[in-house]
């Protein structure tokens, strides 16, 4: 028997029995849609964070005070460990292969400019910080070049922070106090965006030496450190580990490179997408136990159909493929049409809801068609073995 007669008499076969076909066809196509867009948010949620950190560039090396590994205490517990201060970036500026080192000091101040106030985030920073994280100026200049111990009074505003005080007006110049204290307008940020629900636009940038003043604390939040990217971090790692161990008595700090946050944040989100994934299998199961049923009644109902087959010639081998095929082809229907709703439902989302993140992975789409065969012909087997095993006399003698 050819293949095409064998996918034309399945066809005819299912036809034959419409309302269960469809219903049993319908249950993989729910699974297959549940796959596609769980994947597809899953991927969509994946390449948003993944965007988000990669936006400040992949040659940063982060030290935070504090050492987290396997054996570390029990959070919450008192510490020994020395804070980071503005010394130990000053003596990071040192190093060979380091191009920049910002500290960090983040807070919160109430910001006033010609009678307006607004809470916000006021970030101090190193004058190369701006370089480092890739943001650009809208006007003006960053914060002035030199060591990052230069406490002046100056700012640079974001778009947002700087729009809600000053309007379309220019404020390059401009006086503006910060918790009372009087700070200069030397520059206005470009439009960056939000990172992880933090707005970047709706911030003050001032001297790192500024605002550990300003917040009255000796110990900055962390220190980050850019190299060239033509360069391994394998070296400067290594120094910088060997400068602030000597200047803390002991490794009491934890060194990561944003390429390293990089890997281990996709690996956490692949995993994540297969979970998700894996959920909707769960109605291919029901899709599957669908397909079982449906071909097992088939088989009971076609008894005689099966012994007229044998008796005109067929062997026991063509009756097992014609029955798998029957599974095989309802499972593939039911797979394109899941297929179909799926990403349908997945592009619909990202036009109704822009905010929610979707991007279907094609890879899963291939997958899940596969999967959609495979469960229709696993599905199939023992039905299909039942039909082939039956006596031609016997199975001519059922009504």
């Amino acid at each position: 028997m050819r293949w095409s007669d064998l996918i034309h008499f399945s066809l005819h076969a299912l036809g034959a029995s419409r309302l269960r076909s469809v219903l049993t066809l319908s249950g993989i196509a729910v699974g297959i849609a549940a796959v596609i867009v769980l994947t597809s948010i899953g991927e969509g949620l994946s390449r948003f964070v993944l965007a988000e950190f990669s936006q400040f560039g992949t040659n940063i090396i982060q030290i935070t005070p504090g050492k987290f590994d396997v054996h570390g205490g029990i959070p919450g517990l008192p510490s020994n460990a020395r804070d980071l201060t503005l010394e130990d970036a000053d003596a990071l500026t040192r190093l060979p292969g380091v191009s920049a080192v910002s500290p960090i000091v983040n807070g919160n101040a109430e910001v006033r400019a010609q009678g307006r106030v607004r809470r916000a985030l006021v970030m101090g920073v190193g004058p190369a910080s701006h370089h480092m994280f890739a943001a650009t100026l809208a006007s003006g200049s960053f914060l002035p070049a030199g060591s990052v111990r230069d406490a002046r009074t100056v700012v640079v505003l974001g778009a947002v922070l700087k729009q809600e005080l000053f309007g379309d007006a220019n404020a390059l110049g401009a006086r503006i106090q910060i918790s009372g204290e009087r700070y200069r307008v030397i520059g206005v940020m470009a439009p960056k965006g939000q990172f992880l629900g933090m707005d970047l636009d709706d911030c003050a940038y001032i001297p790192a030496a500024r605002a550990l003043a300003l917040y009255r604390r000796d110990q900055v939040d962390e220190i980050n450190v850019t190299y060239p990217e033509e360069m391994s971090p394998k070296p400067i790692i290594a120094n910088i580990r060997t400068v602030l161990a000597a200047r803390h008595g002991r490794e009491d700090f934890t060194l990561s490179t944003q390429e390293e946050m990089l890997a281990s944040l996709s690996n956490i989100l692949d995993v994540l997408t297969i979970a998700v994934g894996a959920l909707g299998g769960i109605s291919l199961t029901v899709g599957a136990v669908g397909i079982v049923t449906i071909m097992t009644i088939a088989v009971a109902e076609r008894t005689s159909e099966i012994g007229l087959l044998v008796a005109l010639g067929a062997r026991r081998r063509e009756i097992l493929i014609l029955f798998l095929t029957e599974a095989v082809v309802l499972a593939a229907l039911g797979g394109a049409l899941g297929l179909v709703v799926g990403i349908g439902i997945a592009t619909l989302a990202s036009y109704l809801v822009p905010a929610l993140p979707v991007a279907t992975p094609w890879g899963f789409v291939l997958a899940a068609e596969l999967l959609s065969v495979a469960i229709g012909l696993a599905a199939g087997v023992l039905p299909a073995r039942s039909a082939a095993r039956l006596n031609a006399v016997d199975a001519l003698h059922t009504e």
